[in-house]
């Protein structure tokens, strides 16, 4: 079993109690604001994303883990790394992305995981390359990707959605963890 310790947090696999915390973020209309048209998803969809995430893992040896909260156990969200095939024209490419529940926002936890991400994504995995793909106005996630030392690649459009997006890329080989 994948898991990661950071000083405040554990990255893991996903367990059968994380759905309904990871549902209740999935249904905030602020977390949900910068992701695909903007809908919540409910707690069959969240299921559905929770199995996928957990194939991925399986298929590729990588996926998006469960953050929880080192302290008290909470799931904050997850971070982690996948492929993004919504996207064609960046792959092959793996992508890291980040959620977390409106709680725990401002407090250095999105960054902190996807810092533990990269090291992951470098060292344990032997990623050279890794991307961050972002709507262009989301200045939340604009500032973790500047924090992890991203570099803007090109700016593109959702193929479904239409919005602008920024892609980001990092060569792991300059990456210092």
């Amino acid at each position: 079993m994948t898991e990661i310790r950071t000083p405040r947090l554990i990255l893991r696999r996903w367990y059968d109690d994380d759905l309904a915390p990871m549902a209740d973020i999935n249904a905030d209309p602020q977390v949900m604001h910068w992701v695909d048209d903007g809908s919540v998803r409910g707690l069959d969809r969240t299921a559905e994303d929770i199995e996928g995430w957990e194939e991925e893992w399986d298929e590729e040896g990588f996926g998006l883990f469960a953050v929880e909260l080192l302290a008290s156990g909470e799931l904050a969200g997850f971070t982690g790394l996948s492929v993004p095939e919504f996207l064609p024209e960046v792959l092959p490419a793996v992508a890291i992305s980040w959620r977390l529940g409106s709680q725990f926002w401002g407090q250095g936890y999105a960054s902190e995981a996807a810092h533990a991400t990269l090291e992951f994504a470098l060292q344990d995995r032997g990623l050279d390359r890794v991307i961050s793909i972002s709507r262009v106005g989301d200045d939340s996630s604009e500032n973790v990707v500047r924090k992890l030392g991203m570099v803007l690649e090109r700016e593109t459009a959702h193929p479904v959605y239409g919005f602008p997006l920024h892609v980001h890329s990092i060569d792991l080989t300059e990456f210092h963890g």
